[in-house]
């Protein structure tokens, strides 16, 4: 059985329908104080799959409470998906003082589950922080499905660490170069981006990246890659948190299209990562 977090259903709708598994009715709701509370009316007594994405601090209470309730039920085997899991980018102290925010909400998280699956994490090294046997799953080539008759396409990560993604998506579309930007990050919030030397002029560009949080980094690739006559420039990513005004951003650089996945459910999400984590189910 499929129990949804609330920030994951209409991924869990999907991987019930990929899958064949049913879906589990789930009651959210709030005490008067503001505490959250979450029930499973009918739960599964033997075994079920957690999806549930963490994008804020009360998605994660959400999860644990999820699980705390399906162990009380009874259930022999719990797998927990976390299709986008929060604060997995604080995966090492930054400063004196700071927290390994991963390394704390896998050791909550892997308390009430057995298994745990998380999609493309921003930080590889983040699944060595479960203390249950734990698999990245790379939905990345899922991107490729929603694009359709470029012209000569160059796939382009926004730095030379995702440029395996920018592959991974040239290779399920079938077609195309890939490169990357030179990136240098002053500050969490100043980054200088510069591109390199393949010829985007009349070609289409398909800007890859795991995540798009602000939009920031990506507008600066977006006008840049205008600047050399690129034909269109389509922004594609795992998770498309998109805070802010980061589409009014995308959109004010000139890009053509944004495409996402629903580990994020968000306008732009397009394709879904059920499939790739059906394989690993």
């Amino acid at each position: 059985m499929i129990v949804s977090g609330s920030h994951s259903q209409i991924l869990s709708a999907e991987l019930a329908a990929v899958t064949g598994r049913s879906l589990a009715p789930v009651e959210y709701d709030r005490f008067p104080d503001g505490e959250l509370k979450v029930r499973v009316p009918d739960p599964p007594t033997d075994r079920a799959v957690v999806v549930a994405a963490t994008p804020t601090g009360d998605a994660h209470l959400e999860l644990l409470q999820l699980q705390d309730a399906l162990r009380e039920a009874g259930v022999s085997e719990l797998t927990t998906v976390l299709p986008y899991m929060g604060y997995a980018r604080q995966d090492k102290v930054f400063e004196t003082g700071d927290p390994v925010s991963a390394r704390a909400m896998a050791r909550a998280i892997s308390t009430g589950t057995d298994r745990v699956l998380t999609v493309n994490p921003h930080e590889s090294g983040v699944t060595d922080f479960f203390e249950v046997p734990t698999t990245a799953v790379d939905a990345a080539g899922r991107l490729a499905e929603p694009l359709s008759d470029l012209s000569d396409p160059v796939f382009v990560a926004p730095d030379e660490g995702a440029i395996g993604l920018a592959g991974t998506v040239r290779d399920a579309y079938g077609d195309g170069e890939t490169d990357y930007f030179e990136k240098t990050r002053h500050s969490s919030t100043d980054v200088e981006i510069e591109p390199r030397d393949t010829d985007v002029a009349g070609r289409d560009v398909v800007l890859v990246d795991d995540i798009v949080a602000t939009g920031s980094t990506m507008s600066e690739a977006v006008a840049a890659l205008a600047e050399r006559d690129a034909a269109r420039v389509f922004v594609t990513c795992v998770h498309p948190m998109l805070a802010r005004n980061a589409v009014l951003k995308l959109s004010a650089a000139g890009v053509e299209e944004i495409y996402g996945t629903d580990t994020l459910e968000r306008a732009v999400s397009e394709v879904s990562v059920a499939p790739a984590i059906a394989e690993q189910l």
